[in-house]
C-alpha cells in the first residue's frame, strides 16, 4: 500500500510540475545518463558479491575506498596452493559504474595468479564496460590506486 502510495505522489508531483507556468519542463529535464548494457548487466546481475571466510589462512582481504565519490570497494580473493586465485568476492558501495567495475574484476581474477590478476589495468576495465572518461575513477579508486587491483598487493 506505501508503495502504491508513493507512486500515486510522485505522479502528483509531476503533474504539479508539469502544470506550473513558472518551471517549463525543459528547464526540469535534465539530460539523461545513459550507461552501456555491460555495466547495467553487471550492476543488475553483480557477479561474486558476498564475503569468504576472513580466518582462512589463503583468503585475503583489502579494503578501498575513494574520497572524491564516496565509493568503497572490499575484495577478497582465495588463492590454493599453487598460488593461483580460485575465488574473488567484493561487495561495494558506491555508483553503478563502481559495482559493474567491481563485479567484473572479480570475474577477471579468478584462475590467475596474483602476479597476472596485478597486470589488469582500470583502463582495461574501462574500456570493457565502455565508462565514459567521467567514470573512469569508478574503475580505479580515486588518489588511492594506480591500478584497479593493487588492492591485492596489500592482501598478500
Amino acid at each position: 500500500m506505501a508503495a502504491a502510495g508513493a507512486g500515486h505522489l510522485r505522479r502528483a508531483a509531476s503533474a504539479l510540475l508539469l502544470r506550473s507556468p513558472r518551471l517549463p519542463v525543459r528547464e526540469l529535464s535534465a539530460p539523461a545518463r545513459l550507461y552501456h548494457k555491460k555495466v547495467v548487466d553487471h550492476y543488475e546481475n553483480p557477479r561474486n558479491v558476498g564475503s569468504l571466510d576472513k580466518t582462512s589462512k589463503n583468503v585475503g582481504t583489502g579494503l578501498v575506498g575513494a574520497p572524491a565519490c564516496g565509493d568503497v570497494m572490499k575484495l577478497q580473493i582465495q588463492v590454493d596452493e599453487k598460488g593461483k586465485i580460485v575465488d574473488a568476492r567484493f561487495k561495494t558501495f558506491g555508483c553503478g559504474s563502481a559495482i559493474a567495475s567491481s563485479s567484473l574484476a572479480t570475474e577477471w581474477v579468478k584462475g590467475k595468479t596474483v602476479e597476472e590478476a596485478l597486470t589488469i589495468k582500470n583502463t582495461d576495465i574501462a574500456k570493457e564496460l565502455c565508462l565514459p572518461p567521467v567514470k573512469l575513477h569508478c574503475s580505479r579508486k580515486e588518489g588511492m590506486r594506480n591500478n584497479s587491483l593493487d588492492i591485492l598487493m596489500e592482501i598478500f
